[in-house]
C-alpha cells in the first residue's frame, strides 16, 4: 500500500499575494490556478522538485477562517520544508526578504531555522542529515 498527503490547505487573505510570496520568495512552482466560482480559485503551489505534495492556497471566506490566517497552528511551527542545500536556500530566502526568526542551528536531524510566511505562519527550513539515522521531525522542534 502507498499513501501520501497530497495537499495541505493553507488559509490566505488573497490568492495573488500568496502566489507572489510562495512562487516569488520561496521559489515554489505554481502547479494549478483555475477559477471555480466567481471569487473562488483552486490554487496549488509546490516546492521545487515536489511531485506528491503541495499547498492548496485557500482564500478565507468566513469570519472564523479570517481569524485563523497566519495562526493555523496556534503559533507553533506549522510546515516543514526540506532542502537538499540548506545554505543555498537560506541565503536565497534572506535575499528575497523572507523573515527568519532565528539563526540556523544544528540538530541531530539536520540544520534548521524557523521562518515566517507572509501571514506569520511559522515554517522550519531543514537540511536533513543524510543516512539511516534520519528521524521523523514531527514534534522534534521546540517552536
Amino acid at each position: 500500500m502507498h499513501q501520501h498527503i497530497a495537499l495541505t490547505a493553507l488559509l490566505v487573505a488573497d490568492y495573488d499575494e500568496a502566489i507572489d510570496f510562495y512562487a516569488g520568495k520561496l521559489g515554489f512552482t505554481l502547479a494549478e490556478d483555475r477559477a471555480l466560482t466567481p471569487g473562488k480559485r483552486w490554487v496549488v503551489v509546490r516546492p521545487p522538485g515536489a511531485q506528491e505534495s503541495g499547498l492548496l492556497l485557500a482564500k478565507a471566506s468566513e469570519e472564523r477562517q479570517w481569524h485563523a490566517i497566519g495562526d493555523q497552528s496556534g503559533g507553533r511551527v506549522f510546515l516543514f520544508l526540506h532542502t537538499d542545500d540548506f545554505d543555498r536556500d537560506h541565503a536565497a530566502f534572506i535575499d528575497r526578504g523572507v523573515r527568519f526568526l532565528e539563526e540556523p542551528r544544528h540538530e541531530a536531524y539536520g540544520t534548521v531555522a524557523v521562518f515566517e510566511d507572509l501571514y506569520g505562519n511559522r515554517w522550519d527550513l531543514i537540511g536533513p542529515t543524510a543516512g539511516p539515522s534520519r528521524r521523523s521531525l514531527a514534534g522534534d522542534t521546540p517552536n
